[in-house]
């Protein structure tokens, strides 16, 4: 519920002042070590409490109803895991009804309580208190001379969005942000947007999470997605779970889980903590076990590496399997390494040369244990690795996901069923943004198509991602920031870089359903334009519309809404961009009214530009919608060598100095991205508390501290400069020596800009250099304030 800093003030050394107006009364923090099952009666209880919180008695049961059913309901606009393919009717959870419950709430933030509040005051209150005034219900523009936020009309707010960019010495000194909320429909019309306009900066989420999953397949195996379904799941032999906290950030996979141990599949988890879907789980449809309280196990083994590990870690695995293979020729599979790929001699030498001792040093595993895991790997005909953020933002993120490919190849698990690369998405429609077009780095096939289908010429020059937007930002370069979705300014590293950067625009455009910090961290001119959430209705001159999404696993289905609109006067995304457009592109060919009045003429248009999506209109109203062809699961390689490549990476050194710690930021599980529903971290035994730093016993006790002890976090940046968090509060956990946690967004401060990946372009969220020591005084960040400093 905290935010990183005051975006009304200079970045200030310290962090210990009151809580600030709006912010959630501070109760005592407390910590006892989860030991129930996922999910089961204490997701139930927590998801009641929220509806009557919330006061959806009525509309809270109706969308659990909708939420992911074929035949006219909506998709979650949570996480991307794939809808049940079966017909199962409450394929749902805990995090995604709180989603949508925050979505449907019936406050609403009118032009009365912008009247009420000037962007000063608004600036003091937490990020909870924020989103929790309720729905946005029509454009607003801030005025400097009183410090408002005013209406202005749906006209007068396109002009001036359209007035600044024709404006524009360059197209490049605009850049069009989107999260994953985004369809799949609106997402083709922003890229034509930008692209007609003149500029390919087109960065979004992708860019701070899986970047490194899409260059890595994209160079192992010539596709930047997953080859596997959630059939593959049904059938595989073995699962390994890499990086990813499934209970929280994609709590529907806990059912794949606990079904892949009932039919006695090995169930491998990989992270630094143990987090609760890797121990046991109460699936809530599974009624008769509801009724037992009946748990099911979620794994057959975890592992903890040391952040930043797992690339060792793997390739300890794939020595054992070489050297077996001296004696079993089974322990690989050589007919298929020979035909269909490239590269093997040189990775085999590449891991006979590492030994044993630096594997363990580097992972933090002991040679036993990773020996267990390839054993496990090793018998299993079928195997699938699954991978999220745990595993990509880090500075060898690219070479760490090409090295789990390196592993599936010598097993030939690809191109089979119950088999190859699975990585977990982490919301709704991020996917389907690259898919359609969201991509700073378009290829030039897709252009060409785009401008013969489109009338347009497109731009071939690179555009900017996240990370070189800010910077553009600084330098003066970039002038208009439209934010489709999202709240770029908690989600982005370098809180205050990227506060500064913010304020340094002449126009920023936030499209938004609730008010949050980048609404309030503007430019010196700014709009709100409110949208239409995944749960309304969006009706259109042709009648109501629907949108697609694609998900985790590339099946694209339609998302229908189910509730009247929070307010009269919101657009749907479509029609916003429709908007902008008209206004920017005054003598445009493109017929942007004709696309808004149907959204099947979106989507015929993006048949003929799209791979994959031919025949769009008739095959996405098919049960369950189709799949994307996925030419690697076809052992196709749009490879230079037309077969899968190893890759033969140097093994990075990623054991910390002497006195430092490697600090990964993450979720807490009341939280969706940015949102945060509470102080509470039900699964790692948290409450009251989100300013905290998660470490292991030895190490707290080598410096002299005791739980909940104040303790101060520093990070050191490449560059040398240091970023500190003042006043958080220790906490004992299950984490390997040498390590640390904590919460994003309140620790994003302590990634300097400067700290990316060089293979991924990624900010190294999950591998901070940091020193930890006791604080003087105690700390409770007000939501508003700045915690950190430079040093």
């Amino acid at each position: 519920m905290n935010a990183s800093e005051d975006p009304q003030q200079e970045p200030s050394p310290r962090a210990d002042v009151e809580p600030s107006v709006g912010a959630v009364p501070a109760e005592r923090p407390e910590f006892r070590a989860y030991h129930h099952p996922a999910a089961g009666w204490g997701a139930a209880k927590s998801v009641t409490r929220f509806l009557m919180r919330e006061g959806e008695y009525v509309d809270g049961p109706r969308a659990i109803m909708k939420m992911n059913h074929e035949n006219g309901g909506f998709d979650c606009p949570g996480c991307a895991w794939p809808d049940d393919i079966k017909g199962l009717k409450l394929d749902l959870c805990e995090n995604g009804i709180k989603h949508v419950t925050w979505e449907m709430t019936r406050k609403r933030v009118d032009r009365a309580f912008f009247a009420a509040h000037p962007v000063a005051e608004l600036s003091e209150w937490s990020d909870f208190a924020l989103e929790d005034q309720g729905r946005l219900t029509e454009p607003m523009v801030y005025d400097a001379a009183t410090d408002h936020y005013v209406p202005i009309s749906w006209k007068d707010a396109f002009e001036l969005v359209g007035s600044a960019l024709r404006g524009l010495d360059d197209p490049n000194q605009a850049a069009f942000y989107t999260s994953g909320r985004l369809g799949n429909e609106p997402t083709f019309l922003y890229q034509l947007m930008a692209r007609e306009l003149g500029t390919n900066n087109l960065p979004d989420c992708s860019n701070m999470c899986h970047e490194a999953s899409g260059r890595a397949l994209e160079a192992s195996l010539g596709t930047g997605k997953g080859t596997v379904d959630l059939k593959d799941w049904e059938t595989t032999d073995a699962l390994f779970i890499m990086g990813v906290n499934a209970a929280s950030n994609a709590p529907r996979m806990l059912t794949a889980l606990a079904q892949a141990y009932k039919r006695g599949a090995q169930v491998v988890h990989v992270n630094p903590l143990v987090e609760a879907a890797a121990r046991r789980t109460i699936i809530p449809h599974d009624f008769v076990d509801m009724a037992l309280f009946k748990s099911t196990r979620t794994s057959t083994l975890n592992i903890q590496p040391r952040i930043g590990g797992d690339m060792a870690l793997l390739r300890g695995m794939a020595k054992a399997i070489l050297e077996q293979a001296k004696t079993d020729p089974k322990a690989l599979d050589q007919l298929f390494i020979d035909r269909h790929t490239h590269g093997f001699e040189e990775y085999r030498k590449v891991c006979e040369a590492t030994s044993w001792e630096e594997l363990e040093r580097q992972s933090g595993v002991p040679r036993k244990d990773i020996l267990k895991a390839a054993r496990v790997y090793r018998d299993a005909d079928r195997s699938i690795v699954s991978w999220c953020l745990g595993v990509t933002q880090h500075e060898h993120g690219v070479d760490t996901v090409r090295e789990i490919v390196n592993l599936l190849l010598l097993r030939g698990n690809l191109g089979r069923e119950g088999a190859g690369p699975s990585p977990v998405r982490g919301h709704s429609n991020v996917q389907g943004n690259r898919t359609c077009g969201i991509d700073h780095r378009p290829t030039t096939e897709f252009l060409e198509r785009l401008g013969e289908v489109c009338g347009i010429d497109p731009p071939r020059e690179h555009g900017k991602d996240t990370v070189a937007t800010i910077e553009a930002m600084h330098r003066g370069e970039l002038k208009v920031f439209v934010g489709m979705g999202g709240n770029f300014a908690l989600a982005a590293p370098d809180t205050p870089y990227t506060y500064a950067g913010l304020r340094g625009c002449e126009l920023t455009v936030h499209v938004s359903t609730k008010l949050n910090r980048s609404h309030l961290v503007h430019g010196r001119q700014a709009l709100i334009l409110p949208c239409l959430g995944r749960t309304e209705r969006d009706r259109q001159r042709s009648g109501e519309q629907a949108t697609s999404v694609e998900d985790s696993m590339s099946m694209v289905h339609l998302s229908r809404g189910m509730k009247h609109p929070a307010s009269p006067h919101l657009l749907s995304e479509p029609a916003i961009i429709a908007g902008i457009a008209r206004a920017a592109l005054p003598g445009s060919s493109t017929p942007w009214e004709w696309y808004i009045e149907d959204y099947d003429r979106i989507r015929d248009t993006m048949a003929e530009v799209l791979d994959g999506f031919e025949d769009f209109n008739r095959r996405v109203r098919l049960p369950l919608g189709f799949r994307i062809k996925q030419p690697a699961r076809e052992l196709v390689f749009l490879t230079p060598s037309g077969k899968a490549e190893f890759s033969a990476a140097a093994l990075p050194d990623v054991v910390p100095a002497p006195g430092t710690l490697a600090l990964g930021t993450m979720r807490s599980h009341d939280q969706w991205n940015t949102t945060i529903y509470s102080d509470d971290d039900r699964y790692r035994g948290i409450k009251n508390l989100r300013t905290l730093v998660f470490m292991n016993r030895d190490d707290m006790r080598e410096r002299g501290i005791t739980e909940f002890d104040p303790v101060d976090v520093t990070a050191t940046a490449r560059d040398g400069s240091r970023r500190s968090l003042t006043g958080y509060l220790a906490v004992p956990y299950d984490i390997p020596r040498g390590c640390a946690a904590g919460y994003m967004p309140e620790m994003n401060v302590l990634c300097a800009i400067g700290d990316y990946s060089t293979q991924s372009d990624q900010p190294i969220m999950k591998h901070l250099k940091v020193t930890v020591t006791r604080s003087e005084a105690i700390s409770t960040p007000p939501h508003g304030a700045e915690p950190a400093h430079l040093a």
